[in-house]
């Protein structure tokens, strides 16, 4: 299966300025600089660009100027734990220009299996984007349970993929076996990356991709080219990366905005409560860096 948004999606952390001010121009920069790497596409305004931390006429500006600056499919994060406000900024992404909307579960509301499927029909039917549903229940403190995530894919036709965070790849067979064959999973954590395609994944919305695109894309070829043990071994390498991404002390995006600093990107630091940079966070990314390149 041809993965449509593309096989490499870094999930774009958001530039701000030194006084915490959304930089537009050093987004387009990035954005522009990810796709020269190899992107294959960009999911904005999610987890990792600090979507909670953004403002809707925020959003409103990124969504505008990338999807003008790039020509790979632009994924924007336009939902919260608000059903009606998600679908007033789901139609926004869709006057601006975006080609997909990320739909988050509702977090904190801890909403009933029913609840979440409605939360979920509503957006999908108030937009005619493509909707990729984005199951992280470590995060959201609910799963889409395997039943639901069918239903929704069966059911609402524009409901088309999914970013897996679940991590538990032998119920992610069971979708790739069980929903429509044009239904997409992506892999929404890195380390399982590998697994999730041994099951049927089509690629990976990715933090460490904002560094090892290059390493991401050539696991991906060797894996579909039947290479197994090349695939094994470039997962090999980027698994300090994958460490490195998040911990409890700098938990994503602050190790990603660290990185990008070293390689000479304007991102700024994160905006509370992402922060602050633990000392001597960039030389280890200087480290992590220098030794997937060697």
């Amino acid at each position: 299966m041809t993965a449509r948004f593309g096989r490499v999606i870094p999930a774009m952390v958001t530039p701000f300025s030194d006084n915490g001010a959304l930089n537009v121009d050093a987004s387009v920069a990035l954005a522009k600089w990810l796709v020269e790497e190899g992107s294959e596409g960009l999911v904005i305004t999610g987890t990792t660009g600090e979507g909670p931390a953004v403002t809707d006429e925020e959003d409103w500006e990124l969504w505008r100027a990338i999807s003008e600056s790039v020509t790979v499919p632009v994924i924007a994060g336009t939902t919260t734990n608000d059903t009606e406000h998600s679908i007033q900024q789901t139609r926004k992404a869709e006057e601006l220009g975006c080609d997909g909307i990320l739909a988050v579960t509702p977090y904190y509301n801890r909403p009933s299996q029913a609840g979440i499927f409605a939360h979920f029909e509503a957006i999908a039917s108030s937009t005619k984007l493509p909707v990729v549903l984005y199951d992280i229940p470590v995060r959201t403190g609910r799963k889409i349970e395997t039943d639901t995530l069918l239903r929704l894919a069966h059911e609402i036709p524009n409901v088309l993929a999914v970013k897996d965070a679940a991590g538990n790849p032998g119920e992610t067979a069971k979708v790739v076996r069980d929903a429509p064959k044009d239904f997409e999973v992506y892999s929404g954590d890195d380390a399982l990356t590998l697994p999730l395609l041994a099951v049927g994944a089509v690629g990976v919305i990715s933090v460490a991709a904002h560094w090892s695109a290059p390493e991401h894309l050539a696991m991906m070829n060797a894996w579909e080219s039947g290479n197994v043990g090349e695939a094994q071994r470039i997962n090999k390498r980027l698994l300090e990366s994958f460490d490195y991404e998040t911990g409890d002390e700098a938990p994503n995006p602050v190790p990603t905005k660290a990185m990008m600093r070293t390689l000479g990107l304007d991102v700024g630091e994160p905006r509370l409560p992402m922060g602050p940079t633990p000392k001597g966070l960039e030389d280890r990314a200087r480290e992590v860096y220098l030794r997937l390149k060697a």
